[in-house]
């Protein structure tokens, strides 16, 4: 029986501080990832621009 409860409330002490807030940096990197995305729309969105104003037959970028 004592050998299940070590390795049990490890578990549970690792799943119980993973389930706190998120840090300084994981939020920073979900920022960065926000930009990112917000930068690769507003491009692709400027290139489909581009194209429909050539009149190209594929407006996809």
């Amino acid at each position: 029986m004592r050998t299940m409860t070590v390795p049990l409330l490890l578990l549970v002490s690792l799943l119980a501080v993973g389930c706190q807030d998120k840090g300084p940096a994981e939020k920073a990197g979900e920022k960065i990832d926000d930009v990112a995305t917000d930068v690769g729309n507003a491009v692709e969105d400027a290139c489909e621009d581009v194209k429909e104003s050539a009149n190209a037959n594929d407006t996809d970028c």
